[in-house]
């Protein structure tokens, strides 16, 4: 019995072979064919992963409408999260395959995005003045679709499409073919979401495009791109809302390894790797990191609104993902999850839908971001003959310039000003406060996961931590320090629910002379509290790394914001006592201030750009916690 020669026969002859699906992982030889029975599942905790010997057992299609599981805003088109179950698992050699597949070309018919290159354009300029510049994140994603007829049988032009992706397109970490019996999904993905094997949690944010034709980059063309600061900060961006991610699911948070290149036949990207250890069931992990901020945006919640406001249609699976899960030797869980981009999708009547995004940060223009999409889209066109295969001229196998040694110095050169604490193994107990042990912390959440990152910090300072999401009732009596903050949104909004419950826990604090930390949103409503004024930047200041001097010490730090208060004087009165503050020379924006009981900081001591993030949080700390412990019930603990 050959399955792979009765399933191409079955094809041949005009027949539905059954779900399959076809998948080469980055590196191998061999392509995995799984078949089995699909069936719908509503929730990602629904997907079954039965016991038994080691190996794959469920292949899921995570549509993005299922980021509803975490309470986020989204066009719900309905379309179903369908999964095979693997009852049949053969390995193909990839050369074998490669001569088996349908080698005619896919003629396709009334190729047109439903969004003009104009209209693009035009929504890129909209989210850079109205979501970007008010505040509302640091970047967005938004896609737009390329729809299309295939002539013939589909499933035929998806096999003839998937056997020119294997044969033309490179580094990517999936190259697959899926099969439903209801639609079809052909790509090559280039980035992994998330894995998890050996209980070893794995995340791989891509961000930065670099666009060439041909096997090879024009090297000084690649060296501009990677000094690029538009570039270098969308990097930076996504690595920090994947941190944020995986300080939800691993148990120290995230390590970061790289940079890397990432080199495809008509692009290039940039990538970190993050690993961390962790328990939780597959299921959970797959939940809590809905969706890849590369395809999403930051902060992750206000994103999806964003997302909602200006697409207006459903996203179908682009942005969501393929999810494998399986069994080892062990009988522990395993996932591999994809990204379900640089993919097309394919009805049983023919329908072509090839969805593709671009990034939009601060530094973004209009014209750059249209000419991103096609770039973006041109692997899997080619596969599908609505655009040129990428030229064989050149070496083979192609130059990789990864390997060049200018091109590895300056990916090294990245890290020179990032927080080591997120890149260096952390001893246990190394970075603990002798103030800070037995001390607990509450953390209130203004809709921004960096809290998640802050937590961990907070921990490794020696505190007991919780995060509490803002519009979760309850007292903070028991806790010793209490952190507001970050989140999105306007701090002069004073009617929106969210500034106000903020507010009202930060005057209560304040009232009760309780130590309280503001961070970025929280600092700016302290600010407002305190009598200082606000003021919108008229250059936001999301995803940037700056030098500054905090009360007479020169920090480098990360800021995500596009409010700031303003003062002309570094000491000011206020109903709470005399505050000091750390002003920018320049226009009087105030970094931070700090008061009796209470102090504030513009930018994120958690991110990665805070290189200094850590000794700022020791020495606020040192001084907030200097007085006696709270006992669980708010009492001063006596010796």
């Amino acid at each position: 019995m050959n399955p792979l020669h009765d399933l191409l026969a079955a094809v041949a002859d005009g027949l539905d072979p059954g779900p399959f699906a076809l998948v080469r992982r980055h590196g191998m030889d061999h392509v995995d064919l799984y078949t089995g029975p699909v069936d719908v599942a509503d929730r990602l905790a629904d997907l079954p992963l039965p016991g038994g010997g080691p190996g794959p057992r469920t292949l899921a299609l995570v549509p993005y409408r299922q980021i509803a599981e975490r309470g986020f805003a989204c066009v719900d088109d309905g379309v179903p999260m369908e999964y095979l179950t693997v009852t049949g698992h053969t390995e193909l050699p990839l050369a074998d395959l490669l001569v088996a597949l349908p080698a005619g070309p896919v003629v396709t018919d009334d190729a047109a995005f439903d969004v003009d290159d104009d209209e693009y354009a035009r929504i890129v300029e909209r989210v850079l003045a109205g979501e970007i510049g008010r505040g509302e994140g640091a970047n967005f994603v938004i896609h737009r679709t390329l729809h299309a007829t295939v002539r013939g049988v589909p499933l035929a032009a998806a096999l003839a499409a998937l056997g020119r992706l294997l044969r033309d397109e490179r580094g990517a970490y999936w190259t697959f073919l899926v099969h439903t019996g209801t639609r079809i999904l052909v790509g090559a993905t280039p980035e992994r979401h998330v894995s998890v094997d050996d209980g070893l949690v794995m995340m791989n944010p891509i961000s930065g495009t670099f666009r060439h034709t041909g096997t090879t980059a024009d090297r000084d063309g690649l060296l501009r791109f990677l000094h690029d600061p538009k570039e270098v900060e969308e990097l930076y961006m996504v690595l920090d809302e994947e941190l944020k991610m995986m300080a939800g699911v691993a148990e120290n948070g995230g390590q970061v390894v790289g940079p890397y290149l990432k080199e495809m036949a008509h692009l290039a990207h940039t990538e970190y790797l993050l690993a961390g250890r962790g328990t939780r069931d597959v299921r959970e992990v797959l939940r809590e990191t809905m969706f890849a901020p590369t395809v999403t945006g930051s902060p992750m919640q206000n994103a999806c609104r964003v997302i909602a406001r200006h697409e207006r249609t459903g996203r179908r699976y682009y942005s969501g993902v393929l999810a494998l899960l399986g069994r080892d030797a062990e009988g522990r869980q395993t996932l591999d999850a994809p990204i379900l981009i640089r993919t097309a999708e394919i009805s049983p009547t023919g329908r072509l839908r090839v969805p593709v995004g671009a990034t939009l940060v601060r530094h973004s223009t209009a014209a750059g971001e249209v000419a991103e999409t096609h770039a973006k889209a041109a692997g899997v066109l080619a596969a599908l003959g609505l655009g040129p295969r990428a030229t064989a001229a050149g070496p083979y196998p192609p130059v990789r310039w990864a390997d060049d040694p200018e091109v590895r110095a300056v990916l090294a050169a990245r890290n020179a000003p990032l927080a080591r604490f997120w890149l260096d193994q952390r001893a246990p107990g190394a970075a603990v406060l002798p103030g800070a042990l037995g001390r607990r912390a509450l953390v209130v959440d203004g809709e921004d996961t960096f809290t998640g990152m802050l937590a961990h910090q907070l921990r490794a300072l020696g505190l007991a931590v919780d995060v509490r999401s803002w519009h979760v009732g309850g007292d903070d009596d028991g806790y010793d320090l209490v952190v507001v903050g970050p989140g999105p949104g306007d701090p002069g909004a004073l009617d929106d629910p969210k500034m106000a419950a903020l507010r009202g826990v930060l005057a209560g604090r304040l009232d009760a002379g309780r130590p309280t930390l503001a961070v970025c949103l929280g600092h700016q409503l302290l600010s407002g509290l305190l009598g200082l004024a606000l003021h919108r930047r008229a250059a936001p200041y999301q995803g940037l790394q700056r030098q500054v001097s905090l009360f007479g010490v020169p920090r480098r730090v990360g800021f995500y914001s596009t409010f700031t208060a303003r003062s002309a004087t570094d000491r000011v009165g206020s109903p709470y006592g005399p505050v000091e503050l750390a002003r920018d020379p320049a226009d009087g924006s105030v970094h931070a201030l700090r008061g009796g009981t209470f102090a504030g900081v513009q930018f994120h001591p958690e991110s990665v750009l805070s290189r200094d993030g850590m000794a700022v949080l020791a020495e606020l700390l040192g001084q907030l916690l200097a007085r006696p412990a709270l006992t669980a019930h708010g009492d001063v603990e006596r010796g």
